[in-house]
Parts: structure tokens; C-alpha cells; sequence
């Protein structure tokens, strides 16, 4: 038990899945897992502890922003023993050849800073994903037939951005997508040495102005799901 996560020694699996959503964390359990234990509820960041295909995974709910997702995934990692983290969430489309509903696996997350600017100083530190992980979510999505980008995303400090200059910068080299968490979770899983990847859905779209309807998002969401699951133990 630590002080965010109220989970006892055993409850947290190898795997775990991160939603910023603890409500997605419940409807991913409940959807895709079998044998399902909530095993945190501590501030009502919900997680659960399940079976998929006879491989134990956790899916628990990591908050918004990076300094949220800092301290869940600390404490996985230093007070739990997880060793594979896939960030599962949604992003807003930064080029005119993204779609709405598509999946992106971010290969590596840009970010004005991180809560774990501290540590580097003068070192503009660039966060990955694990190879690993990534091809075989990239393999995944092929075989379910799922529009897929693979590249570069950005992860802000902000939801209400008003940087259309900055906007316009990442669009020109070639980010995907910008969304909130990624880029602390690969440079921590990095510190611990562990496996890290975000696999995102294209929820709305900053260039066209497009957004998925709510009565779409967990039809499009559940392949995210999936495909991460498939990364993880293919």
C-alpha cells in the first residue's frame, strides 16, 4: 500500500494498463478482463486486477496531466513491481493525414517539460518508447486492420493551449498528436528500466476541427485496448 495506491502487496500485476480516465480503467476491466478485483479506490483513481487470455494485468487509472501520471507510475514501478506500463487514452490529431477513430503508437513524446525536468538540467532529454512494445502493437493493429501512424506525439502541460505558433511548428516537423501523459511515463519507465508505450485513439482533430461522438469513443477505444493488450503479451 502506498500513498496513492491502496492495492496490498500482490495485487498489482507485471502489466499494467493506464487510462487517465478511472472510469475507462472500469469499463476496460469489466470489457476485457475475466476474474476482475477492484484493488484501489484510494481519491477515487479506480484500479482493477484481471485476467486476459490466461496473463494477469492490472488497468488502473493514472489522472490527468503529467504530474498525476508521475506519481501512479512511481509507485507501480519502486512499490509494485510493474515492468511493462501502456499508457491507453485518447488525443487530438496534429496532421491533415490523421483521422478520426485512428490509433496512434507513439514512438517518442515531445513536451515544453515534464515533471522530471529536475533531473536533466541543461539536457533536453528525449523520452521513447520501448522498441519491443511497439512492434508488436504496431503488428497488432495490422492484423485487426486498424488505421495506424507510428511517430512522434507531444505531451502538454496544458488542456486549454493558446500556442497556435507552437502548433503550427510540430505540425511542420511532423507530430501526430498531442495529448497529456506520455512523455513521463517513458522517461520514468526509463529511470526504473522498464517497457513503456502510449497507444492512443484520435478522438478529435485540431486542424479540421472534427470530434468522435461520445456514442462511438468505446467501440473506437476498445481496439486501442486490445492492441495494447496484444503488445504486451504477443
Amino acid at each position: 500500500m502506498t500513498i496513492h495506491i491502496g492495492a496490498e502487496e500482490g495485487e498489482i500485476a507485471e502489466t499494467v494498463l493506464m487510462p487517465g480516465d478511472p472510469m475507462r480503467a472500469k469499463w476496460a476491466a469489466e470489457t476485457f478482463l475475466t476474474d476482475v478485483k477492484c484493488v484501489n479506490e484510494v481519491r477515487g483513481m479506480l484500479g482493477f486486477t484481471g485476467m486476459w487470455n490466461g496473463n494477469r494485468v492490472t488497468i488502473q487509472g493514472s489522472g490527468m496531466g503529467m504530474p498525476s501520471l508521475s506519481i501512479y507510475a512511481n509507485e507501480l514501478i519502486r512499490d509494485y513491481g510493474a515492468k511493462t506500463l501502456i499508457r491507453i487514452g485518447s488525443c487530438g490529431a496534429m496532421q491533415e493525414s490523421v483521422g478520426i477513430r485512428d490509433v496512434i503508437i507513439a514512438m517518442t513524446s515531445s513536451s515544453l517539460s515534464t515533471p522530471s525536468l529536475g533531473f536533466f538540467k541543461e539536457l533536453n532529454y528525449a523520452p521513447c518508447a520501448d522498441y519491443g512494445l511497439l512492434g508488436k502493437a504496431v503488428a497488432a493493429a495490422r492484423d485487426k486492420g486498424v488505421t495506424t501512424h507510428v511517430g512522434g506525439i507531444y505531451s502538454a502541460d496544458v488542456f486549454y493551449d493558446e500556442r497556435p505558433d507552437l502548433n503550427e511548428q510540430m505540425t511542420r516537423h511532423g507530430i501526430l498528436a498531442v495529448e497529456m501523459e506520455a512523455a513521463e511515463l517513458y522517461t520514468v519507465a526509463a529511470r526504473f528500466g522498464v517497457r513503456a508505450l502510449a497507444v492512443l485513439t484520435v478522438s478529435d482533430h485540431l486542424m479540421t476541427h472534427e470530434a468522435l461522438p461520445s456514442e462511438d469513443r468505446e467501440r473506437s477505444f476498445g481496439e486501442m485496448v486490445e492492441i495494447a493488450l496484444e503488445a504486451a503479451f504477443g
